[in-house]
């Protein structure tokens, strides 16, 4: 994927106020509209302009675009936004919507179609209200939160525009019960956690979408949880009862006598709690000692001896 450097697509310094970042766009949509241009690129620069104007005429995506840092140009190729990217920075509104043909790397960064605006006029005629937005926010947790369920301290940060027309961070701190048995993708929705209303009107939504740390043992897709279990090269041979780490606790596995790296076994129902839980699976792979006695090669080229007949690459060919 291309990286975009959208204040260069626009023209302006990356510390160019809101208003210079109006401006600029405007005389460029002008000058390559193609009802009027005569460039022979000018659809495509009109729709360039147009989504580096989405970014960064909005105070939160431009925060939010910025924290991507220098490291990366303009049409750099390889482009991956940060697994964390965006965490705990909080949307507000609609925004962009499903039928804007923004690139690939607008969408890795801000999905496809925004969200949409809260709203509503009073019926009475008098007094008119309106609905506040509702913030999205995406929100990394612990493997074993969804395993058990927990409340969490969350910090979210939001932009919006400061005394000197340039985007200024705001922070706060909320309290969030994490439901047991909650994927990740899922949304968890906070009534009346978004922006204020407007002459009365009630309190839009916070929306968290959920996402899981690194963990340093297991691997998560959907409910099921799997992880990578070191055996040694006996325990491979002779089958055995080994122990198992999983989110809830160590459990007991019998390694069946002949097993190879790569076998994977399943325990039913040890992922994520649901309706229908999830399974964990367990993958083999055996791991042979960092040192070997002369006694311990003896036994080794015993074997080698006892299974001259023996190639575990014959599906491939080789010897």
């Amino acid at each position: 994927m291309e990286y975009k450097d959208y204040y260069q697509i626009l023209g302006v310094a990356k510390d160019a106020s809101q208003d210079d970042i109006k401006r600029a766009y405007r005389k460029l949509a002008h000058k390559y509209h193609p009802d009027v241009s005569q460039e022979k690129d000018a659809e495509t620069r009109f729709k360039e302009l147009g989504e580096a104007y989405e970014v960064l005429k909005d105070p939160e995506k431009r925060t939010a675009y910025d924290q991507l840092g220098a490291d990366w140009k303009a049409g750099q190729e390889g482009f991956q936004p940060p697994p964390d990217w965006g965490t705990g920075f909080e949307f507000h509104g609609g925004g962009h919507t499903a039928a804007d043909d923004f690139s690939d790397f607008f969408e890795s960064l801000f999905g496809r179609g925004g969200f949409q605006r809260g709203g509503g006029r009073s019926a009475g005629g008098a007094a008119w209200q309106a609905r506040g937005e509702d913030s999205h926010a995406k929100v990394f947790i612990d493997l074993e939160d969804a395993y058990q369920g927990a409340t969490r301290s969350l910090n979210l940060r939001s932009a919006g525009v400061g005394p000197d027309g340039r985007p200024q961070a705001h922070e706060r701190s909320i309290q969030v019960k994490i439901p047991k048995g909650v994927r990740a993708g899922q949304h968890i929705r906070l009534q009346g956690q978004g922006d204020p209303g407007v002459g009365g009107g009630a309190a839009g939504d916070l929306y968290l979408e959920i996402a899981f740390n690194p963990h340093s043992l297991y691997q998560v897709e959907g409910r099921d949880v799997s992880l990578e279990l070191p055996i040694a090269p006996w325990e491979a041979a002779l089958g055995g009862k080994v122990q198992v780490p999983t989110p809830l606790g160590v459990v007991d596995l019998k390694i069946p006598a002949g097993s190879s790296s790569g076998k994977r076994m399943r325990l039913k129902g040890r992922g994520i709690p649901g309706q229908t839980p999830g399974d964990f699976y367990v993958t083999l792979a055996i791991v042979t000692p960092d040192r070997l006695s002369e006694e311990d090669k003896k036994h080794y080229e015993a074997l080698r001896q006892a299974h001259q007949d023996f190639n575990p690459r014959v599906k491939l060919g080789v010897r």
